[in-house]
């Protein structure tokens, strides 16, 4: 997958298949859209071009809002996109004077002026230029204004359920992540660095490390418990991550993301870890002493065990 920051070098590609959005968390239903366009794409000997936007749009529009959480930091967003066999990725600069272009000029200057396409396929729910102004009608007006194809792709369901990327926050805000992995079609999952913490986890028989995220709006799951798979300096291990503010222990009430790795006793700060949610295995909880607490760590790591 070749990625574009400009419309320079996209010139000349074959009979572009062009979908367009944020594609946040590269989902079950944006993979229905990259099928789709795939499939268009080798119909008239074509390549699929997939136009995002950075930074987020809420990013520009909304700057005083610290709440925006993604499901992916651009990096990862790009990895899924190219597995999914995108062969060109254009990445819009998103500015408040973008926001305010007209669904024509939206239409005229990126698609057909920037990207000279051939066939649009979008979502159902697509909009798109000021305000949100254009919809699927609207496209099929300028579609043949500019002399292009349009196709609209419904959403992709499952259990009765549109798929999107707002239900997978929804889910893993919630500490839902099995629902979430099923939305995706893939295991959420953190990166980060391995940092320096207070060390009490050791004197309870349980060494963790203490993750700092690396993408400063990456969604973190709800407080809780969770089985999770750790990779270290390339190699696996099953785990139990614990998010939250250590209520026992914590006066602070400083939220964390802590991890205990099964078998495991090295020296790792520093290093980078990726943290992939399995299960839920219960809520955060207070409990009345430290040798409670640590009965209840004993506890969590069978339980997540056996899940494993």
């Amino acid at each position: 997958m070749k990625i574009h920051t400009s419309f320079e070098s996209v010139r000349n590609i074959n009979n572009p298949v062009v979908t367009i959005g944020t594609f946040d968390g590269v989902h079950l239903g944006h993979l229905s859209i990259i099928e789709r366009i795939s499939e268009i794409a080798r119909q008239i000997d074509g390549e699929t071009v997939l136009l995002t936007f950075y930074p987020h749009p809420r990013m520009v529009l909304h700057p005083d809002d610290h709440q925006i959480k993604l499901l992916h930091a651009p990096e990862e967003k790009a990895e899924k996109l190219e597995s999914a066999g995108v062969n060109h990725l254009v990445i819009y600069p998103f500015s408040a004077e973008f926001s305010r272009l007209s669904p024509f000029e939206y239409v005229r200057d990126l698609l057909v002026a920037g990207l000279h396409v051939h066939t649009v396929a979008v979502g159902y729910d697509h909009r798109f230029g000021r305000n949100r102004e254009g919809d699927h009608d609207t496209m099929l007006e300028l579609a043949d204004t500019f002399g292009f194809n349009v196709e609209e792709i419904p959403a992709k369901t499952i259990d009765s359920n549109n798929v999107s990327s707002t239900k997978i926050r929804q889910a893993l805000e919630h500490g839902r992540v099995k629902e979430a992995n099923e939305y995706l079609g893939y295991r959420y999952a953190l990166q980060g660095k391995i940092i320096r913490g207070d060390g009490i986890g050791r004197t309870f028989g349980y060494p963790t490390a203490n993750v700092e995220v690396n993408y400063p709006y990456k969604l973190v799951p709800g407080n809780g418990i969770y089985a999770v798979e750790t990779l270290v300096k390339g190699k696996k291990y099953n785990g139990v991550v614990s998010i939250g503010v250590r209520p026992t222990i914590n006066s602070e009430n400083i939220r964390s993301v802590e991890v205990y790795m099964l078998d495991f006793n090295e020296d790792i700060y520093g290093e980078n870890i990726r943290i992939t949610f399995i299960d839920f295995i219960r809520e955060e909880k207070k409990f009345g002493s430290i040798d409670e607490l640590i009965q209840n760590i004993g506890l969590d790591v069978e339980k997540a065990k056996a899940l494993f």
